[in-house]
């Protein structure tokens, strides 16, 4: 019996059971991260407004610190996909625990910075005095649990090149339960108060680690990977890294220039702003499921040196993220009249927030492509390209931001140049993913 011919079609329908494998289980671990945030605001709000306030500006402070280090997730992901398509899985492993301990070392350094530093980072962030001591008290127990938290994001980087993206979902999901669990009995049943409720994430964090530990620490002795630090690898994870930082750090500057606009349009805007950020953040994490099903396929096929095979998920990622953001768009304006009611009553924010919400549907097909290709290039290892790329981004967008409250434009004014932040991006994505040189193939880049 002869076997059927490769076809498009066939071909697509592949791409898609790997897109769907990988990106379905990824998005419920990205969701289940602010659930931990949630449950502890929840927790916390009962004992007062003081400490539900000092929850706020340490949290704040933590996520930060986090989302600065998520290079750890995405540069491990592209490195361990190369050596797994390359057939070297002992290799992939091994880079894995290189970018493992680069975290642990890191995590330290946050440790000892922030502990001594926490009355006056607190400070920074303008807490008051009621809700301060509160903010130090959940930082400096939080902090503990900073080594942790790193470490899960190289071993969910691991996972990932692995081609596995379910185990960090199980391990998201128990994660949360047994956070929920401790936050209500070390606030509650142990009187604990607000350092009950930090106990109890950090106590969840580490035993996340420790699961994913497991999970690498068996995969190493299976194929025979060394566990013991490399020098060498280490610095090399840790090079690989700082493009990404670069990208990462001019991301949050977009973010946190929008905000500081939309507070200068007054309370109303910055109301319906963060109703809208929140929005926009639920429909990111949707798109970054599909970029991190990039990220590890492109790895793995670059690393097999199947350069076809990576032009092609890369063709047919891109077609997904754009149905995506149409999808999406769609929803945003359907859902308007129910989305809204669950943040806010007040008719003036509600006005304020329909017209610029137009414009965050009308910009999701944009932002699915952005997202997609953002994935590709982090996994074939175009950290400097896409480094680069998102300074051009900021340099763009940050004179625009700024000049809406003198032009006297209002958050839909401000909603516009995010919009043309993000087809900033989709240019430089673009542009390169055409021009191939992305394109390098090999066990290493």
């Amino acid at each position: 019996m002869t076997k059927a011919p490769a076809t498009p079609k066939n071909g697509r329908r592949r791409h898609d059971r790997e897109i769907i494998a990988l990106a379905v289980p990824a998005f419920g671990a990205l969701v289940a991260e602010p659930l931990f945030v949630m449950v502890d605001s929840a927790v916390v709000g009962h004992l007062g407004t003081p400490q539900l306030a000092g929850l706020g500006i340490a949290a704040a402070l933590l996520m930060t610190a986090v989302s600065i280090f998520v290079f750890l997730a995405y540069a491990t992901t592209a490195a361990v996909a190369r050596r797994v398509g390359a057939g070297d899985l002992p290799a992939a492993i091994r880079q894995g625990m290189d970018g493992i301990w680069l975290a642990l070392l890191l995590g330290a350094a946050v440790v000892a910075l922030t502990l001594p530093t926490a009355p006056w980072l607190v400070d920074v962030f303008g807490a008051s005095d009621t809700a301060a001591p509160y903010a130090i008290t959940y930082l400096r127990i939080s902090i503990l649990g900073i080594p942790a938290m790193l470490v899960v994001l190289a071993a969910t980087g691991v996972l990932r090149g692995l081609q596995d993206t379910r185990t960090p979902l199980y391990v998201a999901i128990g994660g949360f339960t047994v956070n929920a669990a401790l936050n209500v009995t070390l606030v509650y049943g142990a009187g604990l108060g607000i350092a009950g409720s930090a106990w109890g994430t950090v106590i969840a964090q580490v035993g996340m680690a420790a699961a994913y530990l497991v999970v690498v620490i068996r995969g190493a002795r299976r194929h025979g990977a060394s566990l013991r630090p490399d020098a060498a690898g280490i610095r090399a994870s840790a090079q690989a890294g700082v493009p990404l930082l670069i990208r990462t750090l001019s991301l949050r500057a977009v973010l946190m220039i929008a905000t500081a606009v939309a507070a200068r349009l007054g309370d109303v805007d910055i109301a319906a702003h963060q109703i809208i950020l929140s929005l926009w953040s639920l429909t990111a994490f949707a798109l970054d499921a599909i970029a991190i099903a990039g990220q590890a396929i492109i790895g793995r096929y670059l690393g097999a040196n199947d350069e076809k095979g990576a032009r092609e998920a890369c063709r047919r990622m891109v077609e997904w993220g754009l149905g995506c953001g149409i999808v999406l768009g769609i929803l945003i304006v359907l859902a308007r009249p129910l989305f809204i009611p669950l943040f806010t009553s007040d008719p003036s924010v509600k006005d304020t927030l329909l017209p610029a919400l137009l414009v965050v549907a009308v910009s999701q097909p944009i932002a699915g492509v952005v997202f997609v290709l953002d994935g590709v290039l982090m996994g074939a290892g175009d950290g400097r390209y896409l480094a680069w790329a998102m300074l051009v981004t900021l340099a763009v967008f940050a004179p625009v931001a700024l000049l809406v409250p003198s032009l006297g434009g209002g958050l839909t004014a401000l909603w516009w140049a995010m919009t043309l932040m993000m087809a900033v991006r989709l240019v430089t994505l673009w542009l390169r993913t055409r021009s191939g040189r992305w394109i390098v193939t090999g066990a290493t880049r």
